[in-house]
């Protein structure tokens, strides 16, 4: 057997790397850079470290027999593969609607390659019915082959966390699904082959996207809970990270905390499984105003700032701001859909200039996206308000006092940070 990964980001290169400890493996991405890198073991993303790369890349095309990992910017050297698994991003556009150029492009490549008896995996997360309905025109069309007779689909959701060095791929829990119940049971075999958690075979494709798409939505409908949460008890003059730690003393209570929701996953999927409930003629609710509170807090994030401010009688306009990160979330390179943006155009547009500094990005690529000048070196000057926005571990270790003026304000986004008079929270 032998397996090609499609897309080679913090999803499908710790997969690749998985599989290529048993089998032969293919790593495919467009980004012929990333390739490159990848070569030479240096994986930006930090899930994969050097060590574990050298123990599986090879340097040539392996046969199917042959176990190891071999990455490419080639479509041509994937078309000896009888598995194909697509890890692509899946985003929503400037309206939030979900934008399948990704899994059209890396479908019309899969298709391109794929034989009689092929296997093409979709882990990237959709609504339920995408697999069978967006993908499989697109691999038929570019194969010219027939579904569920010459070519086979499965679905296997990613539940990778960026930055978890605990919850790493082969110790979570998998789910699997096929297009046939013999493609399903053949599907979950290849996982279970490498996973030390298991596998969870669900009946149908549908169920096994609906199960990914939830999980994410039912965290960002809890998260929206303890936000709104946190604005209705900082107008009463009560500390939201009390009332949770109180609140955590019952035993089915369950541990959210309030804070921005960004990412490639919580962020977005929700408008997934919305964009296809408005296809029933049905409009949620609960899901989409969950997903208003959680865009908001970056702008009530900057309003609280500046309020603490004006409240110690420090200038707004001309001030000096510091805000600590720019990914998505601490200790990880990713910053997909950050929601730090919105902090930093927000105080911008109250007339302060607005620092913005984090070790662990590429300011390069942060300022093209985003239109935002990252530091990676901490500027050595005084600041009227620090915003600590994503608490990477090396920002809990600086003195942020030393940082502030006279008066000056700390608002922690996370509440990470003791308890003082000039630190506030969420």
């Amino acid at each position: 057997m032998k397996i090609t990964v499609i897309g080679l980001g913090y999803v499908g290169l710790p997969l690749a790397r998985l599989f290529a400890t048993k089998y032969a493996v293919i790593g495919f991405d467009v980004n012929q850079n990333r390739i490159a890198e990848l070569r030479n073991c240096n994986d930006k993303t930090l899930e994969v470290s050097e060590e574990l790369l050298k123990t599986v890349i090879i340097s040539n095309n392996p046969q199917k027999n042959e176990k190891g990992l071999y990455f490419t910017a080639d479509s041509e050297e994937i078309k000896d593969s009888n598995i194909y698994i697509v890890t692509v991003p899946t985003p929503v556009d400037k309206n939030n609607k979900p934008d399948f150029s990704p899994l059209y492009n890396a479908s019309e490549l899969a298709g391109k390659a794929l034989k009689k008896d092929d296997i093409i995996i979709y882990e990237s997360t959709v609504f339920p019915g995408a697999t069978e309905e967006e993908c499989v025109p697109v691999l038929e069309k570019f194969s010219g082959l027939k579904f569920n007779q010459d070519f086979f689909v499965g679905y296997s959701p990613e539940r990778i966390n960026p930055g978890d060095k605990e919850h790493t791929v082969e110790k979570i829990l998998k789910i699997t699904s096929g297009s046939t119940p013999e493609i399903a049971q053949k599907v979950d075999e290849i996982y279970q082959s490498v996973l030390l958690a298991g596998t969870h075979l669900a009946p149908s494709i549908k169920v096994a996207e609906a199960a990914k798409v939830i999980e994410n939505t039912q965290r960002d409908v809890n998260i929206a809970f303890v936000n709104e949460l946190s604005k209705i008890f900082n107008l009463m003059g009560i500390d939201t990270q009390e009332v949770l730690k109180a609140a955590g003393t019952k035993w089915n209570f369950l541990p959210f905390k309030p804070g921005l929701v960004g990412g490639h996953c919580t962020g977005v999927d929700p408008y997934y499984l919305a964009h296809k409930a408005i296809e029933f003629d049905y409009h949620p609710e609960i899901i989409l105003a969950g997903r208003r509170m959680n865009d908001s807090m970056g702008n009530y994030v900057a309003s609280e700032t500046v309020k603490q401010m004006l409240k110690k009688d420090s200038k707004v306009k001309n001030s000096e701001i510091l805000v600590l990160g720019f990914a998505f979330k601490e200790n990880c390179t990713d910053f997909r859909n950050t929601k730090v943006t919105d902090i930093v155009k927000n105080l911008q547009e109250f007339g302060a200039n607005v620092t913005v500094y984090d070790s662990w990005i590429n300011a390069e690529s942060a300022e093209k996206e985003y239109n935002v000048k990252v530091k990676n070196t901490l500027p050595n000057k005084k600041f009227e308000a620090i915003v600590l926005a994503v608490p990477h571990q090396d920002f809990l270790n600086l003195n942020l006092k030393n940082l502030l003026a006279e008066n000056g304000i700390i608002y922690d986004v996370k509440g990470v940070l003791p308890k003082s008079e000039n630190v506030f929270r969420l």
